[in-house]
């Protein structure tokens, strides 16, 4: 296992995510954060945290719920009434850009309904896609081997991503 972003460096990388956000969607009076379930959520919260200490906008945290393996099998549902999405600006956050299923299958669900903006962002970019998508926003962006994994620990403060 090799560290590859200690606690303050998490932070750092998540600050410098906020602040890009406000700098994109500075006009918007209120900015969704679809979190998606485990550490996406986690990440979106401590965005907004940085988002609502340097902006009066309104900044909403949403949880999007996906079976991270099989994302076909079951409903993906939201922690929001859906038609709050609809003409929003709509920001996608996971923790890891790895083969982009996850992320993709979680943007089709947010398309179901108009959107003004859908931005996405990951902490970690491992570049290698099986599924056309993209981060708009990296906190660290990764060359890694197939066989090769990240994890990442949000616990606190001892937060650290790992390359296994």
């Amino acid at each position: 296992m090799h560290t590859i972003l200690s606690h303050k460096e998490i932070e750092q990388k998540i600050t410098r995510l906020g602040h890009q956000l406000l700098e994109n969607c500075f006009e918007e009076p209120v900015v969704f954060l679809g979190g998606i379930c485990g550490n996406g959520i986690r990440l979106a919260r401590e965005i907004q945290k940085i988002m609502q200490s340097n902006s009066d906008q309104q900044i909403e945290v949403f949880e999007i719920s996906i079976d991270k393996e099989e994302p076909w099998k079951k409903p993906i549902t939201l922690s929001i009434e859906e038609d709050r999405l609809k003409n929003a600006y709509i920001i996608l956050v996971d923790d890891v850009l790895n083969s982009g299923k996850t992320m993709q299958y979680s943007l089709v669900k947010l398309l179901e309904r108009p959107t003004k903006s859908i931005k996405t962002v990951a902490l970690v970019d491992r570049t290698h896609r099986r599924y056309p998508i993209k981060a708009d926003f990296v906190g660290i962006s990764l060359s890694t081997t197939l066989k090769e994994r990240v994890e990442i620990d949000l616990d606190g403060e001892n937060s650290k991503a790992y390359l296994v």
